[in-house]
């Protein structure tokens, strides 16, 4: 049998551990998966004398240095903007080609992938058919993992704050993972910051109240990032155009606001993903200002408002 055949032969249903390592035997090359965090979810048997290997398993992340290079050269931006598997030859600090691929959940959704290196055999190109078979095949193994149908949310969610702490800017390691969050939106991004009346509500209380209108607002625009920070929903949106036309959609959405309490500030528009906290504090400005104005609207717009 192909290497393709034997690929496809492989049954769903013995878990990613049982495919990780039926595709280091098919492959004859190691193989492990990565979530979207650089975490370790499962890795087939590999050369224990290979230092960067055997720390991998160790740690249960990849070494900084590979983290860096990965980074660096966009490996996981790459694969998780492919609909096919991508391999990358021998580069300047790694020890030879590698072939990876996205890890999808049920949704669709980027959750991690899995990268093959070519320790012991030469990887072929016609090997690129047979390894998205796999990628498809651990998808469909986590099709009903809690943990992966719930990694988009948490990952957005903790890389937007990280955005807004400014603990990514500089950071070589987190650069992929805040262009993750940048891809698949327009050209053009707003910050919208919602608040809610705090009244008298407990600290955990006022939270969950801004968990349960996060998803309210999600469910009218969910192509959209949202993060809960200091006490405000945040909204990462986007637009083909560099206008008012996409905050003005939040409008539209009056009722929705005021039935909930709810006011909302948005910034101008802007396209680098690290300019990020400049336009909530815009946003978070554009708001306070509104609010004390106490003109009866919801929606307060950047530049509009001037």
């Amino acid at each position: 049998m192909s290497v393709l055949e034997q690929i496809k032969a492989l049954e769903n249903g013995n878990g990613i551990k049982y495919l990780l390592d039926s595709a280091r035997r098919i492959f004859n090359n190691p193989v492990y998966m990565l979530d979207a965090y650089y975490n370790l979810i499962a890795a087939s048997e590999g050369p224990d004398d290979v230092f960067l290997w055997s720390d991998l398993i160790r740690t249960g992340t990849l070494h900084v240095r590979v983290k860096e290079v990965m980074a660096k050269d966009g490996i996981f931006g790459i694969a998780s903007a492919l609909e096919k598997p991508v391999y990358l030859e021998k580069q300047e600090n790694w020890s030879g080609g590698i072939m990876t691929m996205k890890i999808v959940n049920r949704n669709k959704n980027w959750v991690g992938q899995i990268t093959m290196y070519d320790y012991f055999s030469p990887l072929l190109e016609d090997n690129l058919e047979a390894f998205g078979v796999l990628a498809d095949k651990i998808s469909n193994e986590i099709y009903d993992y809690e943990y992966f149908n719930k990694l988009p949310v948490v990952f957005f969610e903790d890389t937007i704050n990280k955005l807004l702490d400014k603990s990514v800017e500089n950071t070589l390691v987190h650069h992929s993972q805040a262009q993750l969050v940048r891809n698949e939106l327009p050209k053009y991004l707003y910050v919208a910051v919602v608040k809610s009346d705090r009244k008298n509500f407990e600290e955990n209380v006022f939270l969950n109240r801004l968990e349960y209108f996060k998803s309210l607002i999600k469910t009218k625009y969910p192509l959209y990032r949202y993060a809960v920070y200091k006490d405000t929903i945040v909204i990462l949106a986007g637009s083909k155009e560099g206008d008012y036309k996409p905050a003005l959609l939040f409008e539209k959405d009056y009722e929705l606001f005021e039935h909930n309490s709810l006011y909302a500030g948005i910034s101008s528009s802007f396209e680098n993903i690290y300019d990020f906290r400049y336009y909530y504090d815009q946003a978070a400005a554009v708001l306070k200002q509104g609010m004390e104005g106490q003109s009866g609207s919801r929606v307060f717009i950047s530049g509009l408002a001037e």
